[in-house]
Order: C-alpha cells, then sequence, then structure tokens
C-alpha cells in the first residue's frame, strides 16, 4: 500500500458514506448529519468519483446500494470503529465517565442478571448511560457494525459443559455468566401435579397438554421445539406471548404449561401462585454470555464494565 494515496480520500466522506448505508436516503441522512440535503448530495458525487462506483440509484423505496457498496459495508464500520478509538485517550475513569453503552439483552436475562450488576456499575459509575435493549436476530451483526457494546443471550451447553458457539461469529468474544436449565410452571391446581406426584410425569404426559411460549427472537419455536420436531414430536403452543412476565400471569390464570429457564422461576413466584417441575425430557441445558466484538477486547471503558458484569454477576450467584 502507499500510504501517500490515501490523501486523496477525505474521511469525513467515509463517515458520510456509513450514515448512507445505514439510512439508504439523503433525507434521513442529511438530517442526522445536520447539513443540507443539497451538500450530502454533493458529498456523494466526490465519494462516487473518489470509487469510481455510482454506490447507490435511486428507488421508490429509497437508495440502493450497489454490490460496491455492499462489500464496503461489511468492513466500513470496522475501520472507522479503529479510527473512532485512536482518537481517543486509552484511559476510562468510572467516576466522571459520562459514556453510553449500549446491551442488547435476552428477555429472560432481565430478571435473572440486570440486578445483580446494575447496581455496582451505576455505584461506581454514577454518571455513565445503559441502554438495555431486547436481543434480536440482528444483534450478532449489530455487534459486529458497533451499533451495540453489549450481547447477553444464552447459548446450549454440550453434555461435557462446553459451550455451543455455532451461533456465534468468528469476531465475537465471550464470557461465561451463568448456567442454567428448562424447567416447567404450572398453576397450583394444574392436573399434571397429580402426575408428578405419583412419579408418571412423562414426556407423553408433557406433550398431552397445551403450552403457552414466549417469542424468542420474534420466533414462536425454541430450541426445544426443533429438538422435538427432530424425533417427530411437537408441543401443542395455543398461546404466544412477547415477555416473560405476561407468560406467567397467563400460565397462573390457565391450565397452560409453562416451559422457561429455571433462572426466572423464583421472580415469578413473587407476583403468582405457581409451581415449579421438571422438564420431562433429555434436554441440553443452556448458558447465560456475555457477548463483545474482539476490536473492544483492550479498549478501557468496554473492559471495565465487562468486568464488573461478569464479576458481579458471579458474586450474585
Amino acid at each position: 500500500m502507499k500510504i501517500e494515496s490515501l490523501t486523496r480520500i477525505d474521511l469525513n466522506l467515509l463517515v458520510i458514506l456509513q450514515v448512507l448505508l445505514e439510512e439508504q436516503s439523503v433525507t434521513r441522512a442529511a438530517h442526522r448529519l445536520n447539513v443540507s440535503q443539497s451538500a450530502l448530495s454533493k458529498s456523494l458525487a466526490r465519494l462516487r468519483s473518489s470509487l469510481n462506483d455510482p454506490l447507490f440509484s435511486r428507488t421508490a423505496y429509497g437508495l440502493k446500494p450497489t454490490a460496491h457498496a455492499l462489500q464496503i459495508k461489511q468492513q466500513l464500520p470496522n475501520l472507522l470503529q479503529h479510527i473512532y478509538q485512536l482518537t481517543q485517550a486509552p484511559s476510562f475513569e468510572p467516576k466522571t465517565s459520562n459514556r453510553r453503552f449500549s446491551i442488547s439483552m435476552l428477555e429472560s436475562a432481565y430478571a435473572a442478571l440486570l440486578p445483580s450488576y446494575i447496581g455496582p456499575v451505576l455505584q461506581q459509575a454514577p454518571n455513565i448511560c445503559l441502554d438495555t435493549l431486547s436481543w434480536s436476530k440482528n444483534s450478532i451483526q449489530e455487534l459486529q457494525q458497533g451499533s451495540i457494546d453489549f450481547g447477553i443471550t444464552a447459548l446450549e451447553l454440550s453434555d461435557d459443559g462446553t459451550l455451543n458457539l455455532d451461533k456465534l461469529a468468528d469476531d465475537i468474544d465471550y464470557s461465561l455468566l451463568l448456567n442454567d436449565q428448562h424447567v416447567c410452571l404450572v398453576n397450583d391446581r394444574h392436573p399434571v401435579l397429580a402426575d408428578v406426584e405419583k412419579n408418571v410425569w412423562s414426556m407423553e404426559s408433557y406433550l398431552a397438554h397445551n403450552h403457552l411460549q414466549v417469542r424468542c427472537e420474534g420466533k414462536e419455536w425454541w430450541e426445544l421445539d426443533y429438538f422435538l420436531a427432530s424425533q417427530n414430536k411437537q408441543r401443542n403452543i395455543i398461546c404466544t406471548l412477547p415477555d416473560f412476565y405476561g407468560a406467567a400471569s397467563v400460565c397462573a390464570h390457565s391450565d397452560l404449561i409453562f416451559t422457561l429457564p429455571s433462572s426466572f422461576v423464583s421472580h415469578a413466584q413473587k407476583l403468582y401462585p405457581l409451581k415449579e417441575i421438571s422438564l420431562p425430557i433429555d434436554f441440553s441445558r443452556i448458558a447465560y454470555v456475555l457477548l463483545w466484538h474482539q476490536r473492544n477486547n483492550e479498549e478501557p471503558g468496554h473492559k471495565w464494565l465487562r468486568d464488573m458484569i461478569c464479576k458481579s454477576i458471579n458474586k450474585h450467584n
């Protein structure tokens, strides 16, 4: 690489290109960058000239990136993140910092994990902001792009206790937070309690009843359902909900079986007279993990916060 050839590239243009790729609209990008549409159009013209590519075509739905623009989109967020970090002082003072961190979190982890670390974190860093977002199918990509700082989700544990990392990208690092397993909740008058008492609680009995389910990543099926489908079996899920507290309420007021991570059980039982029973299926355990992108491994603020989260949860559990 001839380093002097980079002088013809204006760094501001790369920032503008990133915003255009995210917004795919000149109007929205101009508003976000606080510039006029005319000025942004001129910058886009310079980008097209510098990169020798049209970059976008106009459609009725906004700007459509070219193949070359999509290729740039895969690399540009990391490049800008590295440049941003180069401009930052390599230090972090929790007591005086007003940094904003974002965490995309699996819904069941809110009650199970957030109370363990939120107090200690804000006690040491009273002026930081923590934006907690719902975990979604796009969260891994958002970690890679730098849109969010951390993720907390659940991964399967194999029989030997190792994590199944198939869902993680190669550039995502992780730290184990809490091991867990699936159990069932029923109301205190549910007929399956008699099966449990007689020691005849089985997969057949489990599948013979109706179930409720919390949607995860917008999906109505969990890994358990795919596991059952591999054996040509299926639960009769007649009610799906967006959150665990709502599901606990429905469980308390119906004869539906609620299958969930055991770490949420105590929170549900504080609100409703629910009984915990075992999941009568030989199904893999799970573990909650903290995720972040490798580019932030040595960034002081990120390192401090993830250490605080991990230590607080480990101490609490």
